[in-house]
């Protein structure tokens, strides 16, 4: 949907409202990549203080024990990957004193929390009678992990050895040694791979239906889901808020989805399900609009176009192992395999946990409780082989709070950064001689989580030069609809009112510090 200038100005335009560490029988600090040439003060205390040479006489020097290999830049412990298993593996390794560094993943197979960032109402996890919603479980997840000393990374690994010793893992902004690896970088959502799929890639075709569902381009709209599990089905059933009908469309006779699910979906009249049915391609309009789906019907060949205005993948996942490829030992579809009921791969040091290593259970559940085996695989191997360094836990910070409230009129200030709310945007649209960011979120939308704080570190940095802005859609529609959102999260540059650059989903730090250098 394209969206003119005017467009975005009228909207704006509107009248605002009224209104120590110590050896045990023996029982993990980061290398930046050479370039960056930065000293980490926070590991400052790992390595033994240099006394005065005219301290110390040779007798002295010669009983001096020799350095730990944290002090050389050697972890206890990585886990590459987030979600229940490596936020679970986290908190295990943090609470026996280990000091995991945590690289959570930011583009490569999906935002920091994995899968449930993706998920609306998780009913089956031990602890919540009511349900809780998949990106406040890893909400919790995390902060349980950072309280114990995890230190976490928003960061993809680029590259693994795990054939030498002791390992090395680099991401995209560090290197890091380690004597032991826990790997927990889940599975991927596939996609279908239609003819004009990347044409409309959130345009109207989508993975995630709790990012782009509230979208002002889908509400009541008729929309279809393609997949027959229950990922598909539940995708369905969470539409049916936004959407005044929905498809599922399943390639089989039968679903696959848990009895509980399908019966949900069965009896729910604004789903309709086809069986042997498979989508062929996108249909659009005169305008360049997605329309509808070309459809085929499995068992007579027969095709037939659905009229739809999106069309979102409930297909299954793919595991993300490719880092591990020719390390260690995969199945044929790509799983690592691990020695049964433990989370030991075939190298030793080297585990993996979640889904990443299974093709059968793939629950939140079992994957924590894989996070659980391989953190206490980890502790062990490194006591066994005495190669562990404990640390104790350091006197921790209350958080700094973050945004305040929505704005309101009274409460408005323009010398503050950052505010929230129509009623700030239309204020500092007209008023603000600075580079506006406005980021647009929804209430359920997992990625949103996953950039706010990401998009604060970078505000920071140029404080008074950029004004910030966090615009709900589900509270402030209309300003959405405006500005053409057609899914969460998305960001939005202002100068001069004029819109001068959108960004939508989650991107690297530097792009949007790049955009900002570039434009204050």
């Amino acid at each position: 949907m394209a969206v003119t200038r005017p467009a975005v100005a009228a909207a704006l335009s509107a009248a605002p409202p009224s209104s120590s560490r110590s050896r045990r029988v023996s029982f993990l600090s980061c290398r930046p990549l050479p370039a960056a040439s930065c000293s980490r003060a926070s590991k400052a205390p790992r390595a033994a203080a240099a006394p005065a040479a005219d301290a110390v006489d040779e007798e002295a020097a010669a009983a001096s024990p020799p350095p730990s290999d944290l002090s050389r830049g050697v972890e206890n412990l990585v886990i590459i990957g987030s979600g229940p298993a490596g936020y679970t593996a986290a908190i295990y390794a943090a609470r026996a004193n280990l000091k995991p560094v945590v690289f959570e993943g930011y583009q490569v197979g999906g935002v920091p929390g994995g899968q449930l960032m993706t998920t609306t109402e998780v009913e089956n996890f031990p602890g919540f009678p009511d349900g809780i919603t998949g990106p406040d479980l890893m909400d919790k997840m995390r902060k349980q992990a950072e309280r114990w000393g995890a230190e976490l990374h928003q960061e993809d690994v680029e590259f693994v050895d795990v054939k030498s010793r002791p390992f090395v893992i680099r991401s995209t902004d560090r290197e890091v040694k380690s004597h032991s690896v826990i790997i927990a970088t889940g599975a991927t959502a596939k996609r279908l791979r239609l003819p004009r799929e990347e044409e409309f890639w959130s345009r109207g075709i989508s993975a995630c239906a709790i990012c782009d569902g509230a979208s002002p381009l889908y509400k009541g709209q008729v929309l279809a889901v393609v997949g027959g599990g229950d990922t598909a089905t539940e995708e369905a059933i969470y539409l049916t808020k936004y959407a005044c009908h929905v498809h599922l469309l399943v390639r089989r006779e039968q679903l696959r989805a848990s009895k509980a699910m399908q019966d949900r979906v069965l009896n729910n009249p604004n789903i309709t399900v086809h069986f042997n049915t498979e989508a062929v391609d996108v249909v659009s309009n005169s305008k360049g609009q997605m329309s509808g789906i070309q459809l085929r019907r499995i068992d007579t060949g027969e095709e037939s176009v659905l009229e739809v205005k999106g069309l979102f993948y409930g297909i299954g996942h793919t595991p993300n192992s490719q880092l591990l490829q020719g390390q260690i030992e995969l199945d044929s579809s790509g799983y690592i395999l691990v020695e049964e009921g433990s989370a030991k791969t075939s190298v030793d040091g080297v585990f993996a946990a979640g889904d990443v290593q299974d093709h059968e259970w793939r629950q939140a559940v079992t994957a924590a409780g894989s996070g659980c085996i391989a953190a206490l695989s980890v502790e062990r191997y490194l006591v066994t082989n005495d190669l562990l360094v404990e640390f104790h836990q350091p006197v921790r910070e209350e958080p700094k709070k973050e945004i305040a409230g929505k704005d309101v009129e009274m409460g408005f200030d323009i010398t503050h950064t950052k505010h929230r709310g129509q009623y700030a945007l239309r204020k500092l649209y007209h008023g603000s001689p600075r580079l506006i960011l406005v980021l647009y979120t929804s209430p359920t939308c997992g990625p949103c989580r996953t950039l706010k704080p990401i998009l604060n570190k970078v505000i920071d940095e140029y404080d008074e030069a950029v004004h910030f802005v966090e615009i709900d859609i589900e509270e402030d529609p209309e300003i959405a609809e405006a500005a053409g959102i057609m899914g969460t999260p998305c960001v939005q540059f202002f100068k001069n009112k004029e819109m001068i650059r959108t960004f939508s989903g989650v991107k690297m730090k530097k792009e949007y510090r790049e955009f900002i250098e570039s434009n204050k």
